[in-house]
This record gives C-alpha cells, structure tokens and sequence, in this order.
C-alpha cells in the first residue's frame, strides 16, 4: 500500500478532517469567534471543491476509496451546496439567539461523510460515510434547542434513522456473508457468476436503507415532520447536498457491484420510483405548510430520479445527476427564500401566508415563482430539462409506460405549485412583511437566476461533466 498515493486521492475529505478539527477546537477556547469560524468552513470547502475537481484517478486503501469523474463531480455539487449553507443559516440562528459555533463544524462533518459517500468503493466506506453525515444530519435538525418542534424532529429523525442503518448495516453483512468480500468490484464478479439467494436479500436490505436515506416512499415517513420542525436553513440543506450523496452511492453501489443482477434491482427501483412518484403528488396536495408540501415534492422528485437511475445504463445516470443538480438549485433557493421571510417576527410558513407577497417583496415572490414553476417542470425552467433527461432515459431503457405514470403524476403534483404561485400573485396580502435578511435573500435570488435562464447556459458544462461521470459507474 502506497501511503502517500493514498493520501493524495482523499486530499478533499482530508482537508474536510482537518478543518473540522481545528475548527471545534478553536470554537472551544473561542466560542464567540463564529464568524471567523464559518468563514474558515466556507474557505475549507471550497478548497476541498477544487482538490476534488483536480484530484488524480485511481483508488485508494486497498480500494475502500474512489476517485474518479464521478466522484469528483458528485464532491463539487456537495461541497458547494454545503458551503452555500453556512452563510444562509448561521445568520439566521443568531438572529434568534443561537449562537453556536457548533453549526458550520457539523455542516464540514457531514460534508465529509457525503464525500466518503460518493466516493465509497466498498461496504465498509459506504457505511462509514453514511453514518458520519447522519449523525450530523441528526443533531443539525435539533440545533435550535428552545424549539420543541425542533427537538421533535431531530428526536423522529434519529429514532427512524437507526432503524434505516440497522437494515443498511444487516443487508452489508448478508452481502459480506455471501460474496466474501465488501469491495464493490470483488462482489461484482460474484454476482456476474450467478449470485445466490443470500446476496440477493442483502441487495434488497441495503436499497431499502439507502431507500430511507433519499426519503423515497415507502421509507418517506420521516421526512414531512422532519421538514416542518427543523430550522428552515437547515431544511435548505436536508433537501439538497445529502439527497445527491445518497443517489451518487445508490448508483455506485448498483454499477459496480450489482450490474449482473440489474434485472432484479430494476424491479425493485421502478416500484419505488413509482410509488414515490405517487405519495409526492397525491400527498402534496392537502398540505397547507409549505415546508411539508416541499417535502412531499422532493419525495416526488426522487422518484423521478430513481426512474432515471431504473433505466439500469450509462445514459440514465447521466439523467439522474443532472436532475439531482438542477434540483438542489431549485430547493435551496426556495428554502433560502422562505427563510428570509416573516411577519411581525413570526416565519411565513403556510400558503395562506405567502397571499400578496409580489406586493410586498416583488423580488423573493418571483424568485419562488421560478422555483416553484421549476419543480413543476414548466419550460423553459431548469426542473423541465431535468424531467426531460430522465423521461428520455427511462424510455430508452424500456420504461416508457413508467415514464408515462412519471408524467402524469408531474401533472396531478402541478395543481400544488401552482396554488402558491396563484397566492403570490392575486391573492390580497394580509399585512406588511418584515425586512428579508440580506443574505438569505441574496442566496434565493441568485440561485433564481439558475432556474431560468442562466441554466441554459450551464447545461452546456453539466451535461457534458456528468456524461463522463456516468461512465465510472460500470454501467453500459
């Protein structure tokens, strides 16, 4: 083993290591330092963005650790979803006052364990990656402790989280049992051989953890109440960079281990896709809280993703990463906007409380019609391109009655979205809102500006990038 070569390809997750670190220890004899510190973070991310973009192919302890197009794409999207983060929630806690040096030290741990995610080559990285972001993930969503919806949903969270580690971890260990070995590639050729019963179920335990993990239905029963008590920023996060880490590690996890068995996993992909598909349109619409309904909506949107990834080629990973970037600009804006908003100090959560908003703040309301409109799937906005690459894909693949009940259920989940653009824009407004913040209103905009139109022109690098990160996952 070639230490120094090994170091090298995990420069990104080290550098990632080592800010964290160094940053709870100066939090600790600093406690008031936060600004600096979240600046550090935000420096330190990025910084482990660019290694990952520039960082050597190849594989690293015993080939536990991947770098390649795949990796280095999905670490890009993750890392500069999480640095966006810390600006957009750290404000907003001290504006409640809570002041925690804590939050920018847990967003680097679990950017850590999203990197381990993506660039995980076997079950023992896949586990550790998924536990050390969850854990993060767990205490985030309670961070706002004089909130008992807060602590309820970080409680619901942890309690729920367990239980989807506990079938990840036993569907490894049967996968272990029976092929011998926790390397993606060794387990490959164990299933190409013809894979017996046992690594079958274990496939079945370990999708149905990751499953839980992209909160697709029917292991969604966390997310609408997670949504609605964890603090908004915080949610911001929830539904974008772990969403990608997870699909990134599905799509590995299925490529390099499990292509020989894609018939299986197929079946499997397409019947929660579907339902998912389902839940998201059908449930959404007798939300009133905006984030629960976003919350139905991104259950929806992964099932659009897992359509992509069912398609079981090289072209429906492409789909799917694409869809998972564009998607990420869309939830973080709307997050970030909604953040951003409140009346006499209370946060304007519901749809009734959004009534006239293009009066009162013009800019925010048409930054949330674009993401709404968006996620929608309206041409020319960025979330149609994202449906359009998974319908093709799932056509091409065999899947086009799939990508039928895709569409229609994009259609019945329309009806929502377009109630809160019609609230926004004709509904009479029930009083003034409070100044917006500055940064949360400045992250909402400009992520608005990626929605439409500036995203015709970022498809132009996107496309491109993902195409060569599809080809690392092993499938043809």
């Amino acid at each position: 083993m070639n230490v120094s070569a090994d170091m090298a390809l995990a420069f990104p997750q080290l550098i990632l290591g080592a800010a964290a670190l160094l940053l709870l220890v100066w939090g600790a004899f600093a406690p008031r330092a936060t600004t600096m510190i979240c600046g550090a973070a935000v420096v330190a991310l990025l910084g482990a963005a660019v290694a990952a973009a520039t960082s050597p192919a190849g594989r690293a302890f015993g080939g536990g650790l991947i770098s390649d197009a795949a990796s280095a794409f999905a670490q890009v999207a993750i890392y500069v979803a999480c640095a966006i983060a810390i600006p957009l929630g750290q404000p907003w806690f001290e504006r409640r006052g809570v002041r925690n040096f804590e939050f920018p030290v847990l967003i680097l741990l679990a950017a850590l364990g999203m990197g381990m995610m993506a660039a995980s080559g076997d079950l023992i990285s896949l586990y550790v990656g998924v536990e050390l972001h969850s854990l993060a993930l767990y205490v985030l969503a309670a961070m706002h402790r004089d909130d008992a919806k807060a602590s309820e949903a970080g409680l619901k969270y942890f309690v729920l989280g367990a239980l989807s580690s506990g079938l990840l971890l036993y569907g490894a260990s049967l996968i272990y049992g029976f092929a011998g070995s926790t390397l993606f590639s060794d387990i490959a050729v164990v299933v190409k051989s013809g894979a017996g019963t046992g690594v079958l179920f274990g496939l079945v335990f370990l999708i149905c953890g990751l499953a839980f993990k992209v909160s697709a239905a029917p292991f969604h029963m966390w997310t609408p109440d997670v949504y609605e008590g964890a603090p908004t920023p915080v949610v911001a996060f929830f539904a974008a960079a772990p969403k990608l880490a997870a699909m990134v590690l599905f799509a590995r996890a299925l490529g390099q281990g499990f292509a020989g068995a894609a018939e299986q996993w197929q079946q499997v992909l397409v019947a929660i896709a579907l339902i998912s598909i389902a839940v998201g349109a059908f449930w959404g619409l007798v939300q009133r809280n905006l984030k629960r309904l976003w919350a139905y909506s991104s259950i929806a949107n992964i099932g659009y993703a897992l359509l992509g990834l069912a398609a079981g080629d090289a072209q429906g990973v492409q789909a799917m990463l694409v869809f998972m970037v564009l998607y990420m600009i869309d939830v973080t804006g709307f997050f970030a906007c909604l953040a951003a908003l409140s009346r006499s100090g209370r946060p304007m959560e519901t749809i009734d409380d959004m009534a006239g908003l293009i009066k009162e703040q013009p800019g925010i309301a048409l930054a949330m019609t674009a993401f709404s409109l968006s996620a929608l799937g309206l041409p020319p906005f960025s979330g149609f391109w994202g449906k359009y690459y998974v319908f093709k894909a799932a056509i091409g693949g065999g899947l086009g009655p799939f990508a039928v009940a895709g569409l229609v259920g994009s259609v019945v989940a329309a009806f929502y979205y377009l109630r809160l653009v019609k609230v926004m824009w004709f509904d009479a407004s029930e009083g003034a809102t409070d100044r917006p913040p500055l940064e949360a209103r400045a992250i909402g905009v400009v992520l608005a500006l990626f929605s439409f139109p500036v995203v015709l022109l970022a498809l132009t690098w996107i496309d491109p990038w993902a195409h060569a990160a599809a080809a690392a996952f092993g499938l043809a």
